[in-house]
């Protein structure tokens, strides 16, 4: 490290996608960042936006390797030290489950200038992009966001499956396309009622936005079927019946 003033890391939220959505520091930002670590989330629109010289993408590589986590806090800590304002481009919101609080207390301890700025989070704006209300006064005046991809390195799941069953509500699970048989199957097991709405919102807010929805006890066939794939979200309860609703309105209108 130079005896100069290092450079400053915004770890910036893109929103679910839509670059309508960026919020106008997130623009700004962007706009005037030396360099932008991004991954795919923030999706082609607006990483599109960004100059190709400027831009580095730390997500998925060719070969399906993804870009491992301890490369990308070391290079915001290089570049930052070469004096550089760096932009970590984020999809949603940089701190749910976006890995944002590694990579803030990763460049505190180095000693690199930081700031967070908030993203609005696909939990719920994928939700309403659906036609879904993640609160509704009702049906439930509770929701509750969940990883559906946990560290694989750990022992056990930190999620409680019963706990949230019994909790009612909506509940959101972010990247969770892939584990959608065993969680549906833990809260059946739980008690949670099989008839329960649930809507898969694929690329929420993107131009090919797609949604299909079922029940607690189908869901998955409909996944099958549909063939939904991520960046995905699910929303399980009373409110993901109200999208049919919505729907039908619109399609009289």
């Amino acid at each position: 490290m130079t005896d100069a003033a290092p450079g400053k890391v915004y770890l910036v939220g893109s929103g679910p996608g839509d670059p309508d959505l960026l919020t106008v520091k997130a623009k700004r930002l962007l706009e005037e960042a030396d360099v932008v670590l991004h991954d795919k989330l923030p999706g082609p629109e607006i990483i599109g936006m960004i100059p190709e010289e400027k831009r580095e993408d730390v997500g998925k590589r060719a070969g399906g390797e993804w870009t491992p986590q301890e490369y990308t806090n070391a290079r915001l800590v290089e570049l930052a030290e070469e004096g550089n304002t760096v932009v970590r481009l984020k999809g949603g919101d940089p701190t749910v489950f976006g890995r944002g609080g590694e990579e803030l207390a990763h460049l505190a301890d180095n000693g690199i200038p930081v700031e967070i700025v908030p993203g609005i989070t696909s939990a719920i704006a994928g939700a309403e992009a659906a036609g879904i209300p993640v609160t509704h006064r009702d049906y439930t005046s509770s929701v509750s966001f969940v990883t559906g991809h946990e560290d694989p390195t750990k022992d056990e799941s930190a999620v409680d499956w019963d706990a949230l069953a019994a909790t009612g509500g909506t509940l959101v699970v972010l990247m969770g396309v892939g584990k959608l048989p065993q969680y549906t199957e833990a809260l059946r097991d739980a008690g949670m009622d099989p008839d329960t709405p649930v809507a898969l919102i694929e690329r929420a807010t993107w131009p090919d936005q797609q949604v299909a929805t079922g029940t607690l006890d189908t869901i998955v066939s409909v996944r099958d079927e549909a063939g939904i794939e991520p960046p995905a979200i699910t929303v399980i309860g009373e409110v993901a019946g109200e999208r049919e609703r919505v729907v039908e309105f619109l399609e009289g209108y």
